[in-house]
């Protein structure tokens, strides 16, 4: 069995967003003990924000997994506005933590 260079450039990329997932929950959990810590409602825009952030992220890697085929205008629009939404919340909610 002979592995291609696609093969290996497709794992990595499975790992790499992994990795990013795991970073943005862990800043997600960090921003919500701060919160739990000091009770600020900037703190608690912020840990929102980062919530939604992960989210995208999460949807995003999920979205470019499950497509074997290349879905149709409609199904690609669909998805498309599926991935950006919760990072228009999330960092709409940090510019509010940052500028209220």
């Amino acid at each position: 069995m002979v592995v291609t260079i696609l093969e290996l450039g497709q794992g990595l990329l499975v790992l790499l967003r992994l990795a990013l997932f795991g970073l943005t929950l862990g800043i997600t959990l960090i921003s919500f003990q701060a919160y739990r810590q000091r009770r600020s409602t900037r703190l608690q825009y912020a840990f929102i924000g980062f919530a939604f952030i992960s989210m995208g992220v999460a949807v995003s890697s999920v979205v470019s997994q499950m497509f074997t085929t290349e879905p149709g205008p409609q199904a690609r629009l669909f998805f498309d506005m599926a991935q950006t939404v919760p990072f228009i919340i999330g960092f709409a909610m940090l510019y509010l933590s940052l500028y209220r």
